[in-house]
């Protein structure tokens, strides 16, 4: 069975566009700049014709089989209808030839289906690239406005040889702008973390400054406290002081009494003086033997008799 040309670049279109689809949707996610899918087109363009080459002479090549095949099996069924003919008397054995060759025939038939599959599959596939072909060529001429723009840039550019390092370098201008913007961005977080810190250290200066305010005003009200404690005791010191001025001078006197008093007792007793002069209670001591002395010696005295009195006379208290 013959196959056209159209049906068997359609089905090898068919076979090869969903590896051709997939590589167009890889490369249209990447953020590749225009020139350069424009020359990714071009270059998917020319290996499209050059895999349509090769499809063509390998169609020709299976179609210049298929032919030979088909000839050789007409010229095997002649040559098993002139066998019947000629030789009905060996019907038996050519029979089971026949059944081998209608085996075999249904087999070569079988693949020959198989390969009329392939032919419409392969149509199909071309049909496809033939689609994409023109939907790539309507987006070249979409694109080659920016070409020119990128070829005339180029002239205007020395430094850059071609279009792919222009556009190298605009790539790497753009990763440099993108990561200065995330630098940026990072920072910017950072002066408002920053900040917050900042608002919190106020917040807790302004409460610690509140705190301190209230321990000032309660030690200004000790302090308050203590001076005027300070004051009761400084008068009470005062007080203390001026009594024990009048105490020690109240001692002075009478250890000057009882210095005296011890004196006279010595020369009473015309005896010199053998304390010290600082012996207060000593001398003290000596003066009341002394008197204990003589209140025995007065003790031991006689009493004077009472005068007699007359009747308008009172008696006179006893001295």
């Amino acid at each position: 069975m013959a196959v056209s040309w159209e049906e068997y670049f359609r089905l090898a279109s068919q076979e090869k566009q969903p590896n051709l689809s997939k590589k167009t949707q890889e490369r249209n996610a990447d953020n590749c700049p225009p020139v350069l899918r424009l020359l990714e087109k071009r270059q998917e363009l020319a290996d499209v014709d050059q895999r349509l080459r090769a499809q063509k002479e390998v169609f020709q090549t299976t179609m210049a089989a298929l032919k030979l095949r088909r000839e050789q099996l007409e010229q095997k069924e002649q040559e098993i209808q002139g066998s019947f003919v000629r030789f009905d008397k060996f019907l038996q054995d050519a029979g089971a030839r026949r059944s081998c060759a209608l085996r075999r025939a249904a087999e070569e038939r079988h693949q020959a289906g198989s390969q009329q599959a392939e032919v419409l599959r392969l149509r199909a596939h071309l049909e496809e690239l033939q689609r994409e072909r023109a939907r790539l060529q309507s987006r070249l001429q979409r694109l080659e406005p920016c070409a020119r723009l990128l070829g005339r840039v180029l002239e205007q550019l020395p430094e850059f040889q071609d279009v792919s390092e222009l556009v190298a370098r605009f790539d790497a201008l753009a990763n440099t702008q993108a990561a200065m913007r995330l630098t940026e961005r990072q920072q910017l977080r950072q002066v408002e973390e920053e900040r917050a810190r900042l608002q919190r250290l106020r917040d807790t200066w302004r409460d610690e400054l509140l705190r301190l305010r209230q321990r000032r005003a309660q030690l200004l009200e000790r302090l308050e406290a203590a001076r005027e404690r300070t004051l009761q005791w400084e008068s009470k010191w005062v007080q203390i002081q001026n009594t024990a001025a009048e105490k020690t001078l109240l001692l002075g006197r009478s250890r000057m009494s009882a210095l005296n008093m011890f004196q006279l007792v010595c020369q009473h007793q015309k005896q010199p003086p053998a304390l010290d002069i600082e012996d207060t209670e000593g001398q003290l001591e000596q003066v009341k033997l002394f008197m204990l002395d003589l209140s025995a010696m007065l003790a031991r005295l006689p009493q004077p008799l009472p005068p007699v009195q007359g009747p308008g006379q009172t008696k006179a208290p006893a001295p």
